[in-house]
């Protein structure tokens, strides 16, 4: 059974740490699902991704595009099935199924975002009420460090 891990951005900004995330799931061999809720931070990502260091980038597509069945990484408004590890952003939805069949679902929110707080508590209560293990990460500190689990 997975477990739902919830990042807690303080120091860095989406954009920072998103590619690494995905990097990271990429090294594991797993196909990644990076879900949204709103089409302009989908936007900005989609072109971040490609360019976000001068040695490398992630190869991805929108969900949308041709090939998306068989690109590595997507960016989706909409849940995927057949992903590996799903990274929440901007308030997307995770099921407690998504996080029982997956091998990595994670909730990524704003921590000087007062709704996105409120937001992801909410999902942590309602995923670990489902059953759900999840471990909250905080970079307060300048490095990820666990702070709960449950």
């Amino acid at each position: 059974m997975g477990a739902a891990y919830f990042y807690h951005l303080t120091r860095r900004r989406l954009e920072d740490a998103l590619p690494v995330l995905v990097e990271r799931s990429l090294a594991q061999g797993w196909r990644v699902e990076v879900r949204g809720t709103r089409p302009d931070t989908l936007a900005q990502l989609d072109d971040h991704l490609w360019t976000y260091a001068e040695d490398s980038f992630v190869p991805h597509v929108r969900a949308s595009s041709d090939g998306a069945a068989s690109s590595p990484v997507v960016l989706s408004d909409q849940p995927l099935s057949g992903y590996d590890c799903i990274l929440c952003i901007d308030g997307a939805e995770l099921s407690a199924t998504e996080v029982t069949t997956s091998k990595r679902a994670c909730v990524i929110f704003d921590g000087h975002d007062d709704a996105a707080l409120t937001h992801a508590r909410g999902q942590w209560k309602s995923l670990t009420g489902a059953g759900c293990s999840a471990q909250y990460w905080s970079e307060e500190s300048g490095k990820w460090e666990l702070k709960a689990e449950k």
